[in-house]
């Protein structure tokens, strides 16, 4: 056999010894450990355990989590791109704030979206895109059901957002889908005190979280444009005047510890 073959075939066979050699050792994925850091600081920015501009400081959380800076900062890149955290012109990053005095232009692009997204995909839906919506319809209606007993509202917002997400991806109009996922995410910790309003002010029950939804995906199914759009709107328009309120009854209520 030629000198170059041989040389090249110990070179392999070397390369498949190492591999085996190393086939039981663990290999540990930084992104392991970026993915437990951004699901434990999303859970705690979702649920208001790490308030509105709270200070996240890389090193505080390398020793709380045990991790090197760069997998820290990966998860807050991440988190950054949802639109949860704020990198600051000195490079600190914080909780990003809440501006309640923005609430009715989000409305505003909420229903606009919500309307065109769901109306399309009445238009557009398939077979499947169909059955991916009454999954998680029924999964909503769980955590729903769920957070009745529990009062924790963290797993309803995720259903939620899966929930409209799979009518937008139904529609099938990327730059819409897009944008409403924008939309969606930057609304979800508004949303929290939307539910937490609803069931201490309310007394919401699942049926009364569900009904809508389930309505929504009777429209889809029939391929009725106009009803999935005019129930878009009305979820919209229920979402806004019980947030409203929740906001009027904040200000009382402190108008009233102010003047006690």
């Amino acid at each position: 056999m030629p000198e170059g073959l041989c040389s090249l075939k110990r070179k392999v066979m070397t390369k498949k010894k190492a591999a085996r050699n190393n086939a039981n050792i663990p290999v540990i994925s930084k992104e392991t450990g970026s993915a437990r850091v951004y699901s434990e600081l999303r859970h705690n920015i979702l649920n208001m355990s790490l308030p509105p501009s709270y200070p996240l400081d890389e090193v505080s959380l390398s020793h709380h989590f045990n991790l090197s800076r760069s997998p820290i900062r990966e998860a807050l890149v991440r988190l950054a791109s949802e639109g949860l955290v704020l990198t600051l012109p000195n490079r600190s990053t914080i909780v990003a704030p809440l501006d309640f005095r923005s609430v009715p232009e989000y409305l505003d692009a909420l229903d606009l979206l919500q309307r065109a997204t769901h109306r399309s995909a009445a238009v557009c839906r398939s077979e499947e895109e169909l059955k991916e919506i009454e999954e998680s319809e029924r999964s909503f209606r769980r955590a729903a059901q769920e957070s009745d007993e529990s009062g924790e509202w963290l797993a309803i917002l995720e259903g939620n957002y899966n929930f409209h997400m799979a009518i937008a991806r139904a529609g099938r109009n990327q730059y819409l889908a897009a944008f409403y996922k924008r939309v969606l995410e930057e609304g979800r910790r508004m949303l929290y005190f939307h539910n937490v309003f609803l069931s201490k002010s309310l007394g919401a029950t699942a049926d009364r979280l569900s009904r809508g939804h389930a309505e929504i995906v009777e429209a889809i199914r029939d391929r009725d444009a106009d009803r999935a759009e005019q129930l878009a709107c009305e979820h919209t328009s229920q979402l806004k005047g019980n947030f409203l309120e929740y906001l009027e009854q904040s200000v009382t209520s402190k108008v009233k510890i102010v003047m006690a």
